[in-house]
């Protein structure tokens, strides 16, 4: 029979804190250090002062700074604002107009042959000076010297016809003067000498057609004649010759199929420009004008208004005006591009402001005055001309008048203000 075992199960024993074992790094590592709840409180209280004391830092002196400027509004609203003023100048009411424009000879003109007939030689080239009336080419023109033998011919003959004529008139004069004496002794009858007399009126008629035929053969050999005085082709003004188109051999016809020279002259120069609507009425003869060049900088060439037109070009609106340059040296060259400067006087007077006086709004261009009470009063004005530093005022002021030097936008209408010195 088994028996039983009863006595008590063993006690079972706290295990033996285990030995640490190494872990990878081959070193025993310290075990985590922990703050308690008082740590923990100790330091967020004290980052909060530091929060505190940074804010108050920065905070105070703007404070500060705010009460004071608020201060100092408060005290500046009582008080009327403080404005320079300045008294409108009265400027030259000449302005100088500068506009572009083109150099043009005084007179040009291409030369054309008036004869028929082949160049023999010409006399001139291309730049050239010549004279009035300074031969430039011969035309051998052989057609026209066989004409001119023509006409001398005809006009010998129709001198022949003409004696004739007067001799066969002169004839019918005398039997006429017979035939009236026979008629008047009786023994002519009365038709013989009705016959006579038409024979004479005949006679005399054929006398005039005689003479107007010898007229109309010494006009056309005079006619001849001056064509061939065009086989000498003259120059028609004093110039240069500007270009040649011609060789020696070559044919040439009368018109202005075959052109021959070009001249034109350059002493003195005519400079057109074209002057705006807005200042055309002021511009007269004889005014004085600058012409420049870019090719010669800082050379002036001086100069007048010689002609006006007098009427807008329909489609630019500006006046043709003609400025007279002497050009003796003839830097000047046909077709070159210019600027000339014309001094015009305004028709108005004009005041000047400083720049910083100019409002620019929705209510147009205006400057602030200050009335006899010291209040601000608001003027429209037009300007007349800005060259940066001031303005030119030739609408809204009379002279009189005290202008803010500095425009401010917090100045209103009627406001009551302080004027410096």
């Amino acid at each position: 029979m088994s028996t039983i075992d009863e006595s008590p199960p063993p006690i079972a024993q706290p295990p033996e804190k285990e030995a640490r074992k190494p872990n990878d790094l081959g070193f025993e590592v310290p075990p985590s250090a922990t703050l308690s709840r008082a740590q923990v409180l100790v330091v967020g209280l004290g980052f909060a002062a530091v929060l505190a004391l940074a804010f108050g830092w920065g905070y105070w002196p703007r404070r500060t700074a705010r009460a004071a400027l608020e201060e100092h509004a408060k005290v500046a609203a009582g008080a009327s604002a403080r404005v320079d003023a300045v008294t409108p100048a009265a400027v030259s009411t000449d302005r100088a107009l500068v506009l572009p424009a083109s150099v043009q000879p005084l007179e040009e003109t291409v030369v054309f042959a008036r004869a028929n007939g082949y160049v023999r030689k010409w006399l001139v080239d291309i730049g050239d000076k010549v004279t009035e009336g300074q031969l430039l080419a011969e035309i051998d023109a052989p057609d026209l010297d066989r004409d001119i033998e023509q006409g001398r011919a005809q006009l010998a003959q129709a001198q022949a016809s003409l004696a004739q004529a007067r001799a066969t008139h002169d004839l019918a004069a005398t039997n006429l003067a017979r035939s009236e004496k026979l008629a008047a002794a009786g023994v002519s009858s009365q038709q013989d000498l009705d016959q006579k007399r038409g024979e004479a009126k005949v006679d005399d008629a054929n006398v005039l057609v005689a003479q107007a035929a010898v007229a109309t053969a010494e006009a056309n050999l005079h006619r001849l004649d001056e064509l061939k005085a065009f086989s000498k082709v003259a120059a028609p003004f004093a110039g240069t010759v500007t270009a040649r188109t011609i060789q020696r051999g070559q044919l040439v016809t009368a018109g202005n199929a075959n052109p021959l020279f070009r001249i034109a002259s350059l002493d003195p120069v005519r400079v057109l420009v074209g002057i705006p609507q807005d200042v055309a009425p002021s511009v007269k003869p004889d005014m004085a004008a600058t012409v420049t060049v870019r090719e010669f900088a800082g050379r002036k060439f001086e100069g007048k208004v010689a002609r006006v037109a007098g009427a807008l070009d329909s489609a630019s609106r500006t006046m043709s005006v003609e400025v007279r340059v002497p050009n003796p040296d003839q830097k000047l060259l046909a077709g070159m591009y210019a600027q000339v400067a014309i001094e015009l006087p305004a028709p108005h007077r004009v005041f000047e402001v400083p720049a910083t006086a100019l409002y620019n709004d929705a209510k147009g261009l205006r400057v602030a005055t200050i009335t006899a009470d010291d209040k601000v009063h608001f003027v429209t004005v037009v300007v007349e001309r800005d060259t940066g530093s001031t303005v030119q005022i030739s609408t809204g002021l009379d002279g009189t008048e005290r202008v803010v030097k500095l425009a401010n936008a917090s100045l209103v209408e009627g406001q009551a203000v302080a004027v410096g010195h």
